[in-house]
C-alpha cells in the first residue's frame, strides 16, 4: 500500500466480505472446511463463492463455514439452502462448480443434478 487511499479500499473491499457472511439473509450456502475438505481445495470453493456473490451484488446470499461433514471423498461439499426450498448439497465441488451452482442454482433456481450428493 502506498497511500491512505489504497488503505480504504482494502478496508472497504474487507467489510464487504464480511457482509456476505452476516445473519439476515434469505439464502444460505454452507462449505464444508474441514481438513479434509481444506486438502480438496475447499479454500478456493469458499473464495470463488464469495467473489461470485460480490460480482452478482447478492446481497440475500449468506456463506458460511462448517467443520468436517464426515464425507471425507466427496469433498469440497457445498450446501445451498434457498428460501422455501429443500437444502442441496452439491459434491466435488471446485472454484468453477462454485460459479456455475450461484449462477445457475442461487440466481436462476436450476439444481445441477449431476453435481448432487443429497437433497433433504
Amino acid at each position: 500500500m502506498k497511500s491512505l487511499a489504497d488503505l480504504e479500499r482494502v478496508r472497504l473491499e474487507a467489510q464487504e466480505r464480511m457482509r456476505l457472511r452476516e445473519s439476515g439473509a434469505s439464502s444460505k450456502l454452507t462449505v464444508a472446511m474441514g481438513t479434509c475438505g481444506i486438502a480438496a481445495g475447499a479454500r478456493d470453493t469458499l473464495a470463488a463463492l464469495l467473489d461470485e456473490i460480490a460480482k452478482r451484488r447478492l446481497a440475500h446470499v449468506h456463506v458460511v463455514q462448517t467443520g468436517c461433514v464426515g464425507l471425507c471423498e466427496y469433498e469440497p461439499l457445498v450446501e445451498v439452502t434457498l428460501a422455501g426450498q429443500d437444502k442441496v448439497t452439491y459434491t466435488y465441488v471446485n472454484a468453477e462448480r462454485a460459479r456455475q451452482i450461484i449462477a445457475r442454482h442461487v440466481v436462476n433456481g436450476q439444481i445441477i443434478g449431476e453435481w448432487v450428493l443429497a437433497r433433504s
